[in-house]
């Protein structure tokens, strides 16, 4: 587990070291090459969505890096759902925690992206670039998470200001960090007939999961977003070591649900898997933001 943004040099929630053959190594990378070149197109396709700063070219990269580890059997072309809602996720991210003057603005932002989800015509940069997801991998599960996760940002502004939340209250707002919404953009996209026909179940475990990419996040990266003044565990008021304790309660949780899928969706498994060790390993030396 990462106990410290500049100190954790692990690659697995263990601390273990798998494994790996050189040549599948080779190919993940390269698959990840080939994403971060889509996504910076993508990117390019909407420019005020993605200022270069923070998305600056490490920024593509990285994301790309979680797609093709997540799910390196994948094409470039399997991995476009997960990768561009992710991307999407950090704009819209970006646009209510940074841009966003006023409640008001959030609201709207948040009012335009739910009718898109419904069908409207999209009339604004971050709705247009939604009704290319909506397109490409929506349903109602997908249109479900989507709401959970503008309500769970929105819910986060008003913690800025407003009363601050508990440590239990705020992991049950983690659908902020968006990682179950890129869930099921994958899931739609390239799931298989079992996970697709049992999507409660895994989405119960990607929800664990999420949890624990929730603290992890804030544990590495509570010096910057203190500077950005962003909602975080410990500028909240959690201690580290009850942090670093809740995370080795849900990473045990979340491995222990991720056990049963092995034998019925094998590869669904290791995607959250990956969630957990990728990510662990990631934010114990880097940050996917660039600098504001």
């Amino acid at each position: 587990m990462i106990a410290d943004s500049g100190t954790s040099r692990t690659s697995g929630i263990d601390g273990s070291m798998p494994a790996v053959g050189g040549a599948e190594l080779g190919r993940t990378c390269a698959l990840a090459v080939e994403c971060a070149r889509e996504l910076a197109r993508d990117a390019g396709r909407h420019p005020e969505l993605f200022p270069a700063k923070p998305f600056d070219a490490g920024f593509y990269h990285s994301l790309a890096l979680v797609g093709a580890f997540g799910s390196p059997w994948a094409t470039a072309r399997e991995l476009r759902a997960v990768n561009r809602a992710a991307l999407w996720v950090f704009a819209v991210d970006l646009l209510i925690d940074h841009v966003a003057t006023s409640r008001d603005e959030v609201a709207d932002l948040v009012g335009a992206c739910l009718a898109v989800a419904d069908g409207a015509e999209p009339r604004t940069p971050a709705t247009r670039f939604l009704a290319e997801l909506r397109d490409e991998a929506g349903s109602p599960a997908w249109r479900d998470q989507l709401g959970r996760m503008l309500a769970a940002m929105a819910r986060e502004w008003d913690w800025r200001t407003g009363d601050r939340p508990d440590l239990a209250t705020y992991l049950d707002n983690a659908d902020s960090t968006g990682s179950s919404f890129v869930n099921l953009a994958h899931w739609n996209a390239t799931g298989d007939p079992w996970t697709l026909a049992n999507l409660d179940r895994v989405r119960a475990v990607g929800d664990e999961v999420q949890r624990y990419l929730r603290l992890l996040n804030d544990l590495a990266t509570r010096d910057r977003e203190a500077g950005w003044g962003d909602v975080n565990a410990l500028t909240l008021g959690a201690g580290h070591a009850e942090v670093t304790a809740r995370m080795g309660e849900l990473s045990q949780r979340a491995v222990a649900l991720i056990e049963p899928l092995r034998d019925t969706a094998p590869r669904t498994a290791l995607y959250l898997e990956r969630q957990l060790t990728f990510n662990t390993g990631f934010y114990g030396l880097a940050d996917f933001w660039g600098a504001l």
